[in-house]
């Protein structure tokens, strides 16, 4: 029998390759004119000068922390050295992103001049090289880490999995960072852009007069392809590890309960522990074939069609792939486990048209936004705040529908008849999370996809920017304003996405925790994984981690708004004291705000970023140290701080995204368009919305998956060995 772990590698280096050729693919095509060359080039500049300061802070603040792991997780160092490796690894995968998106916009716009098809086709395959990267990357990153210390240095499989635990780890602490200060610096950008150029100056978005438009097209790269970038890179190693710790428990379960002539020759194999990777990798053949799919036949088309028609075969083939690598690794109980990646892969699906209905113009939440504008800022403000309550009930519904389907399948596969073994509560529970697993290992199968029409979103941006500030035909930007509108909604539908991705994996990473609490003090799960709310130190841990989202996100935004109120300063101060800006006989000093933008974003982004750090570590000794049930009570933090933070996540997102779109839908012609009260009133709206959709959401998701892997690797502090 063909060992079919061998496609992990195999894909992960072919999903490197197919990058590489979307990389040649992109850069072969033509620059366009001098003046759209002069414009591009400002543009990646200023992003590689903040991605050159914010990896330089990053990855000081990531030794230092690598150096503390080392020394705390006794007798572990090698955890330390495994953190530092996704951080870097992390790292890398958003300046890959950024790196081909900066050179993308320029080549998109110039691909726009011809036709609408040809410069579709250029700006989803340059968003494609990211999302393959990523994927590509985090699969060759769990594997490698887990085959190094297993296989190279002869470690058990537990402790090859803590150091992978601390891979992802270093992930998340990267990405929470990238994500963080991506965000602050784009919207301080946009935030200033658009209450003075548009609002008080009253030209248009993009318009060269205004001195933050580079500043704004800089952090539509920093903040959606670098951050989302290693966002994904560090939800996909953190679920798959989660996936993987759990599998740890049955291959335990197979191998040392279950009588020898009851035993599954294929579970010998780690079947358990690898298949998450074996479903990863699978899903990078069914993303590599959607993305070339993507294209239009006719000028007059919606791209939307194109992307979707891509999604779609994506989905398929996922499924299609999820089936053989089920049945193959699985035997007679594979069709429960099937079960549960399609689940998984649905639910993916549910959740893009919920995101959709909230984010679209084409639906009530966007019209009812738009229509209240008409009677001023303060009745956008709550009709876009009941809007942004509102989004959170359907998706939850749908992630409740999902994760009871996967347990309950689960549990379905887990064996009845044994003969003289026994089956008790505890493996059925396990047997339940791995269902759950497998189902979060469905819905992440079209990663790479959605990865690429995230990064689609600020290539398609950054295009029309160069086309309007280097006075093309008005034709032209015709066909990038339909990209563009486009990309919005792509942006939005990754966001939901990735709440969804955590919101399923999110009782799979409870249960690892709760694995790894068993393991050290040699317990049953089923007793390990209890959180009895009505004890007073648990009842404070659950506090502590619904008041840790919030501060977060407070922080966050304030950040945001310090930074934006000196950007805005600057721009009123250049329109004042620069002569001849309006008239455009002047250039503005668009290096001055790139500069505070990329300060307060620095800046800013430590605090918050150390939080969910300090935090459970600092509780959970406080709690061992004064004799209270410490593993409990962290699991209470982590729990509750999840929920909270997939609600205030959702909400952020969707009702941010909704703002956004109403101000849209107003420019397009509705209730006065461009100019008018209602679309002022828009304006301030999306600006209300901006940091929620595009920092404080998108960095609580991080929040969500790094509060799992911080519990994860410092469990051992929390813990009296049994």
């Amino acid at each position: 029998m063909v060992d079919i772990t061998l496609v992990i590698p195999i894909a992960g280096i072919i999903g490197l390759a197919f990058a590489g050729y979307l990389t040649w693919y992109v850069f072969r095509k033509d620059l366009g004119t001098p003046e759209m060359q002069e414009i591009g080039d400002a543009i990646r500049q200023g992003a590689m000068a903040f991605m050159k300061r914010q990896y330089t802070t990053i990855i000081v603040i990531s030794v230092i922390l690598a150096i503390v792991i080392g020394a705390l997780i006794d007798p572990k160092p090698w955890v330390g050295m495994s953190f530092l490796v996704g951080a870097l690894s992390s790292a890398l995968s958003g300046y890959i992103g950024m790196y081909v998106s900066v050179r993308s916009n320029i080549r998109t716009a110039a691909a726009a001049r011809r036709t609408l098809n040809e410069a579709l086709v250029v700006s989803f395959r340059g968003g494609a090289v990211s999302g393959m990267a990523v994927v590509a990357l985090s699969l060759l990153g769990v594997a490698g880490v887990f085959y190094v210390f297993n296989t190279g240095m002869n470690l058990s499989i537990s402790d090859s999995l803590d150091a992978a635990i601390g891979f992802a780890f270093g992930a998340s602490f990267a990405a929470l960072f990238a994500q963080l200060g991506g965000g602050i610096y784009t919207k301080a950008a946009d935030v200033g852009a658009d209450l003075v150029g548009k609002v008080e100056a009253g030209i248009p978005e993009d318009d060269p007069r205004n001195p933050a438009v580079v500043a704004d097209l800089v952090g539509d790269n920093v903040g959606d392809c670098a951050g989302r970038g290693a966002d994904l890179f560090e939800s996909t190693a953190a679920e798959n590890i989660g996936a993987m710790v759990l599998g740890l428990a049955l291959y335990t379960f197979w191998t040392e309960g279950v009588p020898a002539q009851h035993r599954w020759d294929h579970v010998e194999a780690l079947v358990w522990i690898f298949f998450p990777l074996v479903a990863r990798s699978f899903g990078i053949f069914a993303s590599l074939i959607g993305v070339m799919v993507v294209r239009l036949r006719r000028e007059d088309k919606d791209p939307m069609v194109g992307i979707n028609t891509g999604y779609y075969v994506t989905c398929v083939l996922a499924a299609l792939f999820f089936y053989i690598a089920t049945k193959y690794m699985f035997g007679d109980e594979y069709l429960y486990f099937f079960g549960a990646g399609v689940i998984g892969i649905v639910l993916s699906i549910v959740i893009v048209y919920i995101t959709q209905y909230y984010t679209s113009g084409s639906w009530r939440p966007v019209r009812e936004i738009a229509e209240s504008s008409t009677t001023g800022p303060a009745t956008n403000i709550i009709t876009g705040l009941s809007i942004a309550l509102e989004t959170t009930a359907l998706p939850v519904i749908a992630i409740i529908v999902a994760l009871l389907g996967a347990f309950g399948l689960g549990q379905m596969a887990a064996p009845t008849d044994l003969g003289e073994g026994v089956v008790t509560d505890t493996d059925k529970l396990i047997y339940g999370f791995y269902g759950t697993a497998v189902a979060t290992m469905g819905m992440l199968a079209t990663c790479a996809f959605i990865l690429a029409t995230d990064t689609f979103g600020p290539i398609t941006d950054n295009a029309g920017g160069i086309i309007e500030m280097s006075k093309q035909p008005e034709e032209i930007r015709r066909r990038t304003d339909r990209l563009d509108a486009c990309g919005n909604t792509t942006k939005a539908l990754t966001k939901g996405y990735a709440m969804g991705s955590a919101a399923l994996a999110a009782f799979l990473l409870f249960g690892a925790y709760f694995e790894r609490v068993a393991l050290k003090q040699d317990i049953p799960l089923s007793e390990a994984f209890r959180v009895d709310i009505a004890q007073p130190d648990v009842f404070v841990g659950a506090l502590l981690g619904a008041m840790l989202v919030f501060l977060f996100a407070s922080l966050a935004i304030r950040a945001v708004g310090k930074a934006a109120h000196k950007m805005i300063n600057e721009v009123r101060r250049q329109f004042k004291e620069i002569q001849g800006i309006m008239d455009r006989t002047a250039k503005p000093d668009y290096a001055r705000c790139v500069d505070i933008a990329t300060k307060g974003a620095l800046k800013a982004m430590v605090l918050p970023g150390l939080l969910p750090v300090l935090v459970p570590v600092s509780f959970g000794i406080l709690m061992r140290v004064a004799g209270y049930d410490a593993p409990q009570a962290v699991g209470a933090l982590l729990m509750v701080g999840t929920i909270a933070g997939i609600m205030v996540a959702n909400m952020f997102n969707n009702g941010g995204g909704a703002w956004d779109n109403g101000k849209k839908y107003v420019e397009e012609g509705h209730h006065g368009g461009k100019g008018s009260p209602a679309h002022a009133a828009a304006v301030v709206g999306d600006t209300v919305g901006d940091p929620l959709k595009d920092t404080a959401g998108p960095s609580i998701h991080v929040l969500v998956k790094l509060l799992s892997t911080v519990t994860l690797v410092f469990v051992g502090l929390f813990v009296v060995a049994g």
